[in-house]
């Protein structure tokens, strides 16, 4: 399955190019852009972190600090702006209580310590777990999003009845333990999910990956 997997990266990247994800000024701003992305685009985090940015409160003591009514219509941009501030709220508060809110030392937790104390924070799921340790820790647990399921489940590389786990598992079974990689396999597939593999009226013809359920397996 390595082989299939590597090559179906390497189908994406020489398509797509290098997706230089996250896009983000530090790790800080990685995990507020993870909490924030929960059912919502990345452009709408965007405009809801600039807000952040632009009163100047991108750090932890000072989002510790103001005010959640204030801090919802910050990132009203973002979508479900009350409950995402609650949730902003309540890693904070954890952030603050566990780390002191320093960054590095968070980020410096062995991977499964990191992400199952994430997963202990109410409002973090696995997804935004799993993007905190790739993408902001540097540590490789790979994403997985309804774009990873849409692209694996209707090439018959993965059952269709597959939790989030078990696709987790193959991926990390099946590839070299790479952060790097991971992080690059995972925006590549949000890049192909967005492009060719839609929800609806998906764009088989032209996609990298058409064919790729023909690979053999190992």
């Amino acid at each position: 399955m390595q082989k299939t997997l590597m090559e179906i990266y390497h189908k994406m990247l020489n398509s797509c190019g290098p997706q230089h994800w996250w896009p983000a000024d530090e790790p800080f701003e990685v995990i507020i852009g993870a909490i924030l992305t929960q059912n919502t685009n990345w452009s709408n985090v965007e405009k809801a972190i600039n807000n952040l940015k632009a009163e100047k409160l991108l750090t932890p003591k000072q989002l510790a600090q103001i005010d959640i009514k204030k801090l919802a219509q910050l990132i009203k941009p973002a979508g479900y702006f009350n409950i995402k501030a609650k949730r902003l709220k309540n890693f904070l508060k954890w952030f603050t209580e566990t780390y002191e809110g320093n960054i590095e030392i968070l980020l410096k937790q062995p991977k499964n310590k990191l992400r199952e104390e994430l997963l202990s924070v109410n409002g973090i799921g696995r997804e935004t777990a799993d993007s905190i340790v790739l993408y902001a820790a540097g540590q490789p647990s790979f994403v997985i999003d309804t774009y990873t399921y849409r692209i694996f489940a209707r090439h018959k590389l993965i059952p269709e009845e597959t939790s989030y786990d078990e696709i987790k598992t193959f991926f990390e079974d099946g590839l070299p333990e790479d952060a790097s990689l991971f992080n690059e396999y995972h925006a590549l597939i949000v890049k192909i999910g967005k492009e060719y593999c839609k929800k609806t009226n998906p764009l088989c013809d032209g996609c990298p990956l058409k064919g790729i359920n023909n690979f053999p397996e190992e």
